[in-house]
């Protein structure tokens, strides 16, 4: 099972990806949630170009992702799950929850630690915010978050079907969450009980400091608020939050070149948790 998975792993997600892609592309055509204020060639380009360098680094450093890491495991008789016999269905679904809280707390770290928001800053420069800003993320945070993945992997023993599903769903989650699409708010409200919605995500991007610091879930939103992080609405409203960080708002969206230097050469600015002060 675990072989097959490894076999088919990269076309799964792939064919996963682009399906919920195409839904939400068409989605933030037909019922946009904010007007761009950028048009989308070079944000797309630059983005897009993000994240095909990073998914080439990553299908270096580790071919076998998380799945790999998931049956190497297994081959070593490693984790948690494995000392005692647990019902199969339980540890599918205990492997994908505390999947996603390690993904939360991988979030929290990277806007509490310096040297890590230099890198996740990237990804919160965009000015606008779509399906494109969920893949936007520097190729060494992805390599980053991947060995933190396959560490947690490994420590709990995931079976590698729980660990695709996982990574299936966490791609799915961050285009449909980054999406500039119109959610009736009636449906909002309920939906944000079991998965992050782009109303509840978009919090995060606003450039209003104690908004960033907020709504760290990508996938379940459950950990924001069980941990005191969740933020229901932005001061301004959807309509007029200002989307990035306030000390890259000038000119116009960089290109991919830039977004590759970004954390060695911008200004970080105040955002890390812990550090300046403000709201």
């Amino acid at each position: 099972m675990s072989q097959a998975l490894l076999d088919h792993e990269p076309l799964l997600r792939l064919v996963a990806f682009l399906v919920v892609f195409a839904a939400m592309a068409l989605w933030e055509r037909m019922g946009p949630r904010r007007r761009p204020r950028w048009g989308r060639r070079t944000r797309w380009t630059a983005n897009l170009g993000l994240a095909a360098l990073s998914t080439l680094l990553v299908r270096v450093v580790f071919p076998a992702a998380a799945v790999g890491a998931a049956a190497f495991a297994s081959k070593q008789g490693w984790g948690v799950f494995r000392l005692a016999d647990w019902p199969a269905p339980l540890v599918f679904v205990a492997c994908v929850i505390l999947l996603d809280l390690a993904v939360y707390l991988q979030h929290l770290f990277f806007h509490t630690v310096p040297v890590l928001w230099r890198l996740h800053l990237v990804h919160h420069a965009d000015q606008d915010f779509d399906i494109t800003t969920g893949l936007r993320f520097h190729p060494l945070e992805i390599l980053l978050s991947m060995l933190w993945k396959a560490a947690v992997v490994i420590l709990l023993g995931a079976p590698a079907a729980a660990v695709l599903a996982f990574e299936v769903l966490l791609n799915a989650t961050s285009v449909f969450n980054h999406g500039n699409a119109r959610v009736p708010l009636g449906l909002d409200r309920v939906l944000r009980w079991v998965v992050v919605t782009p109303d509840m995500h978009r919090v995060h991007h606003s450039v209003v400091r104690g908004e960033t610091n907020s709504n760290f879930g990508f996938n379940l939103p459950w950990w924001d608020r069980l941990l005191g992080t969740y933020r229901g609405q932005p001061a301004a409203g959807h309509g007029d939050m200002t989307i990035g960080v306030e000390q890259l708002q000038d000119g116009p969206p960089a290109g991919l070149g830039r977004l590759l230097v970004m954390p060695f050469s911008a200004d970080p600015g105040r955002y890390p948790i812990g550090r300046g002060s403000g709201s």
